[in-house]
């Protein structure tokens, strides 16, 4: 290269550009100890830090800044460069192509950063897939966990802080006594330890999707199960001791929660932290990135407490599909439900938990047992893509044979041995799983759902007194949702007033205290007309609603 000349804007002073220019990839792999001008001066610091921990970059720099890294220590140090490195793969665009300019389909990250937020765009890139693979950016794959794990945080954070509000409650005034909270309290923070620990062992093995999973599983379940069974406890009048607990358990949860999850989400776990944290005590850390990686309790690690709690929820899932299928509002008391899971006597489970399951579902009774072939069967076809490369002649004598058989019997077979066996025309068959098409039948006013290895099978037979609770469950939610609509603040006093139904009417009054109680209303009045109405449809009956504060 010629030499040449040019003048320094700074000073004004000529610099010259030298003729001998090593590879770029020379200084990049030399970066380790020339940032240290080693071996000149700082000896001791370089050596503390090399080789690093881990490097990452895309996967680009494979025969980049990967190579020259280790190609250069190898010849100085005869050693590597670093320990760990992280491949990123490249980003594309929502139909996996590379993004071009040319092409039109690049996404400027500016743009995207100010549409979504720093924190949703880090998290779909830390939850999608591993760094080493491709991901494809589209604004609804962004949204989807900005919607289902941050914003399922955020509300989580809104409800603690609208109650403690009211409360004025300061966690810094309590201890968390672990010893006397109640069950639900203690699965809480089991959990969370048990996320704290499964994120930290992912997160050193480098499974960043997976850490990822762990906390936002968790926030599902402290958002849509804990806070969804505890509300009511939020609502107490006073400060008791079981108000207390509730109190501290979601705000141990909501920082445990916020401090595993800053690397990935710093913005908002620091503003969560801000807000619940540091504005009660000013001692704590400035910053929660000035926090330490939260260490997980061994002690508050309840396995069984958690097995139990994760059936609830399975036989709570099952039971909701049950009743999707059948129409029947969550609202309506439904009489029996039979539950059949792994282990013992359908895997029965504690009366704690059953309790639960009932006052979930609205069930009055759950009954756990290990046969549930009074209410369900199953019918059999064969699998064409399988039987019939095996079995393409018996075919009609195996569809035949099928369709006579007894289905629980069939099933008890076909689990116990793997298989079902019969002759077909002189031909033995078997046939397994991946054989059959295997369809659930169930007994009239029965609706039942499975899925593995639990059954439950829910009585959808409505009495007159189950159907006129349900209108209670109805009018309890119609007033409640008109006192927000109304803008009423929680603690407000009401009046209700409810016109145009006689059976509605009769309904209102047999049940008076009960509703009055649960939408703190001062007094039910007949036939009137309050300043908010609006008429409503409960099950078929059309009535006027009216409510105003007192």
């Amino acid at each position: 290269m010629d030499n040449y000349f040019i003048k320094c804007a700074e000073c004004g002073g000529q610099m010259k550009r030298v003729p001998e220019v090593i590879d770029c990839w020379f200084d990049s792999g030399a970066m380790p100890f020339a940032q240290y001008h080693y071996p000149f001066e700082n000896k001791e610091l370089f050596e503390k830090n090399f080789p690093a921990s881990f490097i990452s970059e895309a996967v680009d720099q494979t025969r980049g800044w990967f190579y020259s890294l280790h190609a250069i220590s190898t010849l100085l140090f005869n050693k590597p460069a670093y320990k760990n490195v992280i491949v990123l793969g490249l980003v594309l665009d929502k139909d996996g192509e590379k993004m071009s300019k040319s092409k039109g389909n690049a996404v400027d990250p500016f743009d995207a950063l100010q549409k979504h937020g720093a924190d949703a765009i880090r998290w779909y890139f830390y939850s999608n897939s591993a760094p080493w693979l491709p991901n494809k950016f589209h604004d609804k794959a962004v949204q989807e966990g900005q919607r289902k794990f941050l914003g399922t945080l955020w509300n989580t954070y809104a409800f603690y802080t609208l109650y403690a509000e009211i409360d004025q409650f300061d966690p810094t005034k309590y201890t968390l006594d672990y010893a006397g909270l109640p069950v639900m309290d203690k699965w809480l923070l089991s959990r969370m330890n048990s996320m704290i620990r499964k994120t930290d062992d992912n997160l050193d093995r480098y499974r960043i999707p997976e850490a990822a999973t762990a906390l936002s599983d968790f926030v599902d379940e402290m958002s849509n199960w804990y806070v969804r069974r505890c509300r009511d406890r939020f609502w107490a009048k006073g400060m008791e001791q079981d108000k207390i607990n509730a109190y501290m358990t979601l705000y141990t949860a909501l920082v445990g929660v916020c401090k595993a999850a800053a690397p990935m989400i710093p913005f908002m776990t620091e503003e969560i932290y801000q807000n619940i944290v540091r504005s009660v005590d000013k001692t704590a850390p400035e910053s929660i990135h000035l926090c330490d990686f939260p260490a997980a309790d061994e002690t508050m690690i309840d396995t069984a407490l958690e097995k139990s709690m994760a059936e609830v929820l399975k036989v709570v899932v099952m039971g909701r599909a049950c009743r999707n299928l059948s129409g029947i509002k969550n609202r309506q008391p439904i009489a029996k439900m039979f539950v059949k899971a792994p282990g013992q006597d359908g895997g029965k489970l504690e009366d704690y938990f059953v309790e639960i399951i009932e006052n979930e579902l609205n069930v009055k009774n759950v009954d756990f047992t290990d046969d549930v072939r009074e209410f369900t069967s199953y019918t059999f076809k064969p699998q064409l893509r399988t039987v019939g490369p095996k079995y393409g002649k018996q075919l009609g004598g195996i569809r035949k044979y099928l369709a006579e058989l007894d289905g629980n019997a069939a099933m008890d077979e076909l689990n116990e041995k793997g298989s079902i066996s019969f002759d077909v025309g002189g031909t033995t068959v078997e046939l397994t799983r991946e054989d059959l098409l295997i369809e659930m039948t169930q007994k009239e006013g029965y609706i039942s759902q499975e899925d593995g290895g639990y059954t439950v099978v829910l009585d959808t037979n409505l009495t007159p007194e189950l159907i006129e609770e349900g209108f209670v469950y109805e009018l309890i939610s119609k007033i409640q949702t008109m006192r927000k609509d109304s803008g009423f603040e929680v603690t407000d006093r009401i009046r209700v007033a409810l016109s145009d139904n006689e059976k509605l009417t009769k309904v209102l009054r047999a049940n008076e205290k009960a509703i009055a109680d649960k939408v703190l209303a001062v007094e039910v009045l007949d036939n009137q007309t309050l300043a908010n109405a609006k008429e409503w449809d409960i099950n078929g009956e059309k009535a006027v609603i009216s409510v105003e504060k007192v």
